[in-house]
């Protein structure tokens, strides 16, 4: 990634090359996935380390789990959400997904169980049956949670190369003789038809040109 920047006074420009190494987690992605919204912070509020950290102590409490990890956190406007007023107080939203290679906890599943759904369709808040550990530093919108489970697709085997040297199978056969086709009738075809069509149009013009002309 190379940054560039300018100075609007003196027009001098400056870049940087940042080198941005992605590695496959150790354990390979987590099954098990919960994305939150957070209703009251910005996206760039939510990517300091510290910020994460306290996150996932909030998502530790409501998993019931301790092998959490962050694994993406998006900006609510990627979502298709709206620019918030330009009122003190007011954010943009983020979304945060978390990770674990343990199963969700009972408060997770009655969240998104089909009797909160129907709330949420109310405008009510969803069934909980634990304490929300993320209060007062996020304030979480339980109506969007999202639970996923996300199994690795088996891989397809690759191509497997050879030495490059066919196996030895005997000589060479070279494959039979076509036996010879009379070619007179096709020929014959192609070139006569074409020729007594234009000798029957020519016999026709002459007729019209040289017997019709009584009159003219």
């Amino acid at each position: 990634l190379q940054v560039l920047a300018y100075n609007r006074r003196t027009y001098a420009t400056v870049s940087q090359r940042l080198v941005i190494t992605v590695i496959p987690a150790p354990g390979g992605d987590p099954p098990y996935q919960g994305e939150f919204l957070v209703g009251n912070r910005n996206v760039e509020e939510l990517l300091p380390e510290t910020a994460r950290e306290m996150f996932l102590q909030g998502s530790a409490g409501v998993w019931e789990r301790g092998d959490l990890q962050v694994i993406n956190v998006t900006s609510a406007l990627d979502r298709g959400g709206r620019v918030p007023l330009p009122i003190e107080g007011r954010k943009e939203g983020v979304y945060v997904k978390v990770g674990s290679h343990s199963p969700f906890s009972p408060c997770l599943e009655s969240a998104v169980s089909p009797q909160s759904r129907f709330r949420c369709s109310l405008g009510q808040q969803p069934l909980a049956s634990c304490y929300d550990t993320f209060t007062p530093h996020f304030s979480i919108r339980w109506c969007n949670l999202t639970l996923l489970q996300v199994w690795p697709s088996p891989t397809t085997p690759g191509l497997v190369w050879g030495s490059g040297v066919l196996e030895g199978d005997g000589d060479f056969q070279p494959p039979t003789e076509v036996p010879p086709q009379d070619l007179l009738p096709g020929f014959l075809v192609t070139l006569l038809v074409p020729l007594v069509v234009a000798v029957l149009l020519c016999l026709l013009l002459g007729h019209l040109m040289c017997c019709c002309r009584e009159g003219v």
